[in-house]
């Protein structure tokens, strides 16, 4: 088999994409939270808060329609906001159903429970939750994307139909989704942790690197284009799938995804 060591730049030139500056609109107010909301029905929104233990695992499951947001922080406790938005042909049902939604959080398993709805109101829940930055985590979405920042502990999350992004991240994180992008921007010179692992069905891949990064990656689409815009040293043949060193080795980065392309952008 013949290997080859080259530089890569493919597709693509050495600019700073804007969404590698784009930060998230973790801890926003209640009114620009609620503003966020769209519908062509009446919903009515409110925004609760309650503070929990931080003891290991915390689970964290959205339902349906609802997205999870975590940031770690360096407290020992860990602060859950619930944004509950109810549904109905008049504010008086869409606050019924608002009202009538229950946030559980017993035995750190954080859940909404609440009427299932008349056929004329309905609801959801989006959370974003504050962790300790070693914290152990499962979240779980259904038609809802998923968030973590600032984050070195252990995370696994699937979400179905909902987008992943993992901004300044470390420690051992694996997830996927079934139809949703995954944008990866990870800060520092190495990977701090075990790992990384996700995988997304259909969607795209986006990762940002900062110069001299140290990990072992490994990136690959079944149909799709590799974009790599940052100078790496590769061996062997180039495909849909680049497995490299980058720098001294460490940690190995995997992002796989099936349909969708994978781009790769300096930090």
């Amino acid at each position: 088999m013949l290997r080859i060591c080259l530089t890569l730049t493919l597709l693509g030139g050495l600019a700073v994409p804007a969404g590698a500056q784009d930060r998230s609109r973790f801890g926003r107010s209640s009114t620009d939270w609620c503003n966020q909301v769209d519908s062509d029905r009446v919903a009515h929104c409110e925004v609760r808060e309650m503070t929990i233990s931080a003891s290991n695992p915390i689970d964290v499951d959205a339902g349906r329609n609802g997205g999870i947001s975590v940031r770690g922080w360096d407290r020992s406790d860990a602060l859950v906001r619930a944004r509950i938005v109810g549904y109905g042909n008049t504010d008086a049902d869409a606050r019924r159903a608002t009202s009538n939604v229950r946030i559980e959080t017993a035995g750190n398993v954080v859940r909404a429970d609440g009427s299932s709805g008349d056929g004329d109101t309905s609801w959801y829940v989006s959370y974003e939750i504050s962790v300790p930055r070693t914290a152990m985590l499962t979240l779980t979405a259904n038609n809802g994307g998923i968030g973590i920042e600032d984050f070195h502990g252990t995370a696994n999350f699937h979400t179905r139909n909902g987008g992943i992004v993992l901004r300044d991240v470390g420690g051992d994180i694996k997830g996927e989704t079934t139809n949703g992008g995954v944008t990866l921007d990870v800060s520092g010179d190495h990977w701090d942790g075990a790992g990384l692992d996700v995988t997304t069905r259909n969607g795209g891949v986006k990762i940002w690197l900062p110069e001299h990064y140290s990990a072992e990656l490994e990136v690959g689409t079944t149909h799709g284009r590799l974009n790599v815009a940052v100078p790496m040293t590769v061996q062997g043949t180039i495909s849909r799938t680049l497995t490299t060193t980058l720098g001294s080795g460490g940690a190995k980065l995997r992002a796989i995804t099936t349909n969708g392309g994978v781009s790769i952008q300096p930090r």
